[in-house]
């Protein structure tokens, strides 16, 4: 998440002594993910990223709970219909965030600070460039975009409203996803979980005010997101004017340098693509299953997709707390320490999504009553929940092996493998295994693309760590 610059600006440069701290800085905080036991600083870094991530996804389950039964089931839907287009403009942020923050790691791992500033500075001008024109766009264009995306019948209504206050605070919310990944690459772990937290928690205290104090429906949903967005915004805005940053940039590094904007997005790219491959999969899934099912089978996979965001946090949490020690550490040609990080992550994070796995299969039907007390929904839902979980054990080792490409800054494979479980297994999928199995194809296409997805990731992987990362003597 993120904000506008740190204003104590480097106004003389890096002179007079000023470099001298600069590298103090450094060799207490990122430069010990080049010499920290790997599995203490990856648990270092993984649990505040899985704290903020469980925080998170407990805003989007409640605040998805406080929906269903103070407004109705057909909320859910709507809400699920906005957020796809909501989170792809919000995801620039997060992409140009990635993208860059891979370039601050591996900048200051092999001690190139001036890069690491005038990265961070093109990251903010270009995150407001990009989101304020789509956002604009997508506010113009609202009454068709809904429709699109799923949003018909009575479920267009409750959709408009909600999205059209919530594009407000689309920008704040992609400056803030930004931002929270320079966080995490100045080896801040715990910074960027209160950032986390902050948008999670006065969400659900604005949800109590607006929808059942105030009685504001969709419209206090809305608001409560929306507001959401603001103060986490403000809180990392804090966070780089404080002495707690180490980026210290001046108005010079906010004008963007054509090297710099092209690594960005060319690493940004895949984030992005992820993302938009998300939205293009909301828009695919709501419109099939509401052929389907109607309005029941767009709520149930909406509590679905809930469940993804909610179960899988501790897989997102090491991939995040991954990153920047792989990239640190690459910068560094510490090969060795990277292969390692690799290992480990996989070990952790397949291990999480066990356990994951064991719950989400045992209780599919108590975890929707938690949503809707619907019978339609409560009778399709669980079906759908076992299908889609089928395959999470193994989600973790696609996950860290995208990731480490994009640690690294090779962005061909990164965009190849981030693309390969959704677009181009899954999307296929949804259109083909329903010809034969009807609904019941489209959520059998969910562990079908997981196994196909990670067998590519496992030969791309193995053929960069056997033949790429080996260390010189």
């Amino acid at each position: 998440m993120t904000i506008l610059p740190g204003y104590r600006f480097l106004q003389n440069g890096l002179q007079n002594g000023l470099q001298n701290n600069l590298d103090l800085m450094i060799k207490s905080t990122s430069h010990d993910f080049g010499t920290e036991t790997i599995g203490k600083l990856l648990i270092k870094q993984a649990v505040p990223a899985s704290i903020g991530i469980l925080v998170m996804s407990l805003n989007i389950l409640v605040d998805t709970i406080f929906v269903g039964h103070w407004i109705g089931s057909q909320a859910i839907a709507a809400i699920n219909v906005v957020l796809p287009v909501s989170f792809f403009i919000a995801a620039l942020g997060m992409s140009i965030g990635i993208g860059g923050s891979s370039i601050i790691s591996r900048a200051l791992g092999a001690k190139e600070v001036p890069k690491a500033f005038k990265t961070f500075g093109n990251q903010i001008t270009m995150t407001l460039l990009l989101t304020v024109v789509l956002v604009f766009f997508g506010l113009y264009y609202i009454d068709g975009i809904i429709p699109t995306f799923g949003g018909k019948g009575t479920i267009f209504e409750p959709a408009k409203t909600y999205y059209r206050i919530v594009l407000y605070g689309v920008p704040f919310l992609a400056l803030s996803m930004m931002g929270n990944t320079v966080i995490r690459a100045e080896g801040k772990p715990k910074f960027a979980m209160y950032a986390m937290m902050i948008p999670s928690i006065s969400n659900l205290l604005l949800d109590v005010l607006f929808i059942n104090v105030m009685d504001l429906g969709m419209m206090g949903a809305a608001w409560a997101t929306t507001g959401s967005y603001v103060l986490c915004f403000a809180f990392i805005f804090y966070f780089f004017i404080s002495k707690n940053s180490e980026m210290k940039i001046s108005w010079p590094h906010f004008r963007l340098q054509k090297s710099v904007v092209s690594e960005i997005s060319n690493l940004g790219l895949v984030t992005l693509s992820r993302q938009a491959i998300v939205s293009i999969t909301y828009l695919l899934m709501n419109n099939i299953l509401f052929d389907f099912g109607g309005e029941t089978s767009v709520t149930s996979y909406a509590i679905v997709s809930r469940m993804l965001m909610f179960a899988l946090f501790p897989i997102f949490g090491i991939t995040q707390g991954f990153v920047p020690i792989a990239g640190y550490n690459f910068g560094a040609n510490n090969y060795d320490r990277v292969k390692q990080t690799i290992r480990i992550a996989i070990i952790y994070s397949m291990t999480m999504a066990s356990v994951v796995f064991v719950m989400l299969i045992g209780f599919p039907e108590l975890i929707t009553r938690m949503f809707t007390t619907d019978p339609l929904v409560i009778e399709k839902t669980p079906t759908a929940m076992r299908w889609v979980f089928a395959a999470t054990p193994i989600i973790a080792i696609q996950l860290i092996g995208s990731a480490y490409f994009q640690a690294v800054g090779k962005a061909v494979p990164a965009l190849l493998l981030t693309l390969s479980r959704q677009g181009f297994f899954f999307i296929p999928l949804i259109f083909i295994l329903p010809l034969w199995y009807g609904e019941l194809g489209v959520w059998m296409a969910f562990p079908v693309s997981d196994v196909l997805s990670t067998l590519l990731t496992v030969s791309i992987l193995y053929k960069e760590v056997s033949t790429k990362l080996i260390s010189k003597p």
